[in-house]
This record gives structure tokens, sequence and C-alpha cells, in this order.
């Protein structure tokens, strides 16, 4: 799960892009949906439009962008590498062109934004229907099974034809529904609104009565759902192999591994909050929410934008005990395994953080559901004075901790003494514990030795990228 969202880059740096191969979909209209993208533009009367990529695409992104200058008059600009996961829509990024809209291209995790119109360009993947039919026919042999029909968002536009094939053998089947973006109104009983599905069930159904048959690949997506309706069994069909499974990912054995997270939280003193995402809405409201947790629940919080995480960054924070990544419902669930300090969800920071919040066997990787308002917000109990505590001991490192909630760590300074004076030159300087306690440290980071650097002329330096520069092969020779 890790690679998805948070890597080296070294894979991206020894891939090969061929154009030829990158198209072995046939007519690119079709695939891009020229037709609807064109009438998007024209019909918001947009000047400068976003094209974000994922990397798959990428190489067709200059003749993507010129079939839609040339049918719209519009400015396009091309997003390639994208700040944090390509599933998301990278505002910033358009912001940065000052784009009107943006069109993404390619899977994507569904989550509202917050400015920018968008239109959701999912590319029309093939899938062969009737095998899928088949293999389903074959996983489900009971005609009166209770089946809801899940998707990858690039096999939808085929779950129209595969209905048609199945509603009439399998009367209580339940087909999703993608759906871009917040609808309005209030959910209606029955109705079930998540990771950008909407499907409705009788009012006599009970979403844990059912099974589960997800059309796609192994990935980030079909991990989310499986620990979300973690009571249901599921099943899946892979459109490229052609093959049906039961999955057999233990669902028990992941969730007492994030449990074990969650302990871990409880023991953590410092937590670092990794802003995963800047365009999500809400994401502005789940920072405020987590950083109020983390100081009612006794410990200190650092809010870190490094973009993608990878284990080396975050190794630059030693003194952080664990982190919680504040990213879409897809990208949330990062394997940590590798990271030297662990990596939670906001969900599972509440469980640690939150005395009022207790596991239910519901999980929530959407972290909106946390907000006030939402299905799964539950408010902070009052605070409790130390004497009248109920002792907590760490099942991991045996000691005592508190487990109670506190008004405030420390007397916070309003925000006028925040400036002192640095020197007699009545220059200012903002007074941060954080930047206080990395001044203490014996090594910060590259110094840059203002006037003490002699000056040189430029030369002639190496080219190439840094795990092959060109003239490598000859130094070692």
């Amino acid at each position: 799960m890790a690679a998805a969202f948070s890597s080296d880059g070294e894979a991206v740096l020894r891939r090969t892009l061929d154009p030829a191969a990158a198209f072995p979909r046939g007519d690119k209209d079709e695939f891009y949906e020229m037709d609807r993208a064109v009438a998007f533009v024209r019909d918001g009367g947009f000047r400068k439009v976003a094209l974000q990529f994922p990397d798959a695409l990428l190489a067709d992104a200059a003749a993507v962008a010129a079939r839609m200058e040339e049918a719209t008059g519009a400015e396009m600009y091309v997003l390639g590498d994208t700040t944090y996961g390509s599933c998301c829509v990278d505002e910033v990024a358009a912001e940065h062109a000052s784009a009107g809209a943006v069109v993404h291209y390619g899977p994507a995790c569904l989550s509202p934004c917050r400015k920018l119109p968008v239109l959701h360009v999912f590319g029309r993947q093939p899938l062969d229907v009737g095998r899928c039919a088949e293999v389903f026919r074959e996983l489900y042999p009971e005609r009166h099974s209770r089946v809801v029909v899940l998707s990858d968002v690039v096999y939808a536009h085929a779950m129209g034809e595969l209905e048609k094939q199945l509603c009439h053998e399998y009367p209580n089947i339940i087909f999703s529904q993608v759906v871009c973006g917040d609808l309005p109104g209030p959910t209606l009983p029955g109705e079930v609104r998540q990771f950008g599905r909407q499907f409705h069930m009788e009012a006599a159904e009970e979403l844990q009565d059912c099974s589960m048959f997800y059309v796609g690949a192994e990935g980030l997506a079909l991990t989310s759902f499986m620990l979300t309706w973690n009571c249901c069994p599921f099943s899946s069909f892979d459109p490229v192999t052609g093959q049906g499974r039961r999955e057999t990912l233990n669902v028990n054995r992941a969730l007492m591994r994030r449990l074990y997270l969650v302990e871990r939280a409880r023991d953590a003193r410092v937590v670092g909050i990794l802003v995963g995402t800047l365009g999500v809405a809400g994401y502005l409201d789940v920072l405020q929410h987590l950083r109020q947790l983390v100081h009612r629940a006794g410990k200190r919080s650092y809010t870190l934008s490094v973009g993608k995480p990878n284990p080396a960054k975050l190794a630059n924070f030693l003194e952080v005990d664990i982190f919680v990544l504040v990213a879409c419902a897809q990208n949330s669930l990062l394997d940590s395994s590798d990271f030297y300090r662990p990596i939670v969800t906001p969900y599972e920071l509440e469980l640690a953080c939150n005395p009022a919040r207790e596991w239910t066997g519901n999980y929530f990787t959407d972290f909106r559901d946390l907000l006030p308002g939402a299905c799964a917000h539950i408010e902070l109990p009052p605070a409790v004075p130390a004497a009248e505590a109920v002792p907590d001991v760490s099942l991991i490192t045996g000691e005592m901790r508190a487990a109670h909630l506190c008004n405030s760590l420390a007397p916070q300074p309003p925000p006028s003494t925040t400036l002192a004076c640095r020197d007699q030159t009545r220059a200012l300087a903002e007074i941060s514990p954080a930047a206080t306690f990395l001044e203490s440290r014996s090594w910060r980071g590259l110094e840059q030795q203002l006037g003490k650097t002699t000056v040189s002329k430029a030369v002639q330096g190496r080219r190439g990228i840094a795990i092959a520069y060109e003239d490598e092969g000859r130094e070692q020779s």
C-alpha cells in the first residue's frame, strides 16, 4: 500500500514511457471522452483549464491538450507531477496556472474539492462483461444471494451492461453508482453514500447481511472497502486476468494491526500531523480538529507538509513519536512498516485520544466523517482533574500513562506576544517553540555560510540524473 502514495522515486526514474504502448486502447476520443470534456469547458466558459494526468497516461498528455485547445479555444495546462496522490485533484498546481477548472484523467478517489470545478474522465478501460457475469455466477450460485456490486471507476461505464445480464437472474442484486462530488440534500433511509459510490437498500435489509462483489484489480480502493465494510464477505473479478476469487485478506488481522497502532498513539508524547492533501474539502477543518484533540490529550503536535511522505523524509523528525496522515480515503491507509515511526489515520488518533470514542467494529477512512455534523462525530468529553482520572496502563510498555483530557498543556501566549525584538537593529523574530527546540540541535540542515564562501566562475557540471550521471562510467574505468 505504500508504493502508491509514498516512494523514493527510483521506479519513476527508471521507467521508460513508450507513447505507442501507452495507448493499447483504440480511439483516443472515446477513451478520453473528448466530447464530454469539450462541452464541460465550453459550457463553463473557462479560458484556462488544467489537465491532470497520472504517470500511466502522461505520454498522451500533449496530444490530448492540443486536441482540447483546438476544440475549445481555451488554454490548456498539463499537470503531471502531482503534489500528493494522483487520485486526488491537485487544486494547488492548477491555481499556480490560474486555471478556472480542472479535468482529472485516470483513476480517482472522488473526494470532493474545495474551490475549482472538476470534471472526472476515468478512462474507459475494456471489460469482458460476459466473462465477468460468468465469474459472478460461479461465485454466487444461489440466485437469491444479496450482493452489492462495486467497481473501480475505470470500469464504471460497463456496469449498466453487466446489470442487464444479471438483474433478471439475481433479484436481490444491487449495483452501486459512481458519484462525483457531494450530492445535495440529506441521505435518504436505506441509502449508502461513501467513497464516491451510492446505492440504495430496502428498508428490511442490513448492509452486514450482504456480500460485496468488486470489479477491478487489487489495490487501495478494495482495501479501503474491505476495512470499512468489514462485516461483509468480499469477492472480486480482475478484468486484466479475467479471473475471479473470494478475497482472502484477513480483515481481522489487518484491524488488529491498526488497533496496535492506536495503542502506539496512546503512548506517544509528540504527534506529527502530516498534510497529505490540499484539495479535499474539509482538510483545514480536520487539521484544526486534530490539533485540538492532541492538545486536549496532553500531547504536543507539529503540522508538517512534506509532499509525498517516504521514510527518508520523515526520518528527519526524530522527536516525533507517531504521525497522523490527513489524506483522501484511499491514501490514508499508508503501510508504515518501512518507516521509522508509525503512521495512523485521523480515526485511529481519535480512538487513542478521545475517551468518548470506543471501538465498535466500524472503521472510517474518510476524515470528513469525524467532523462536527458528520455521521461519526463524537464530542470531546469535559476535562477531568488528574486526581480523579482512572489510571491507565500501556499494553506495549506496561507503564502508567495519562488517559484523561485536560484543558490545556500550558498557558498559551496571546498572538500579540509571539513577536520579539531580536537585536539592536529592531529586527523582529517570531517566538516558536519548535524553532527554539531546533536551535538547540547540533545539526540543523545545510548552512548558507553567507560571505564566507569564495566566489568562483561557473563551470560545466555533471549531466544526467542522480542515479546515473553521464560521466560515471568514465570515472570508474
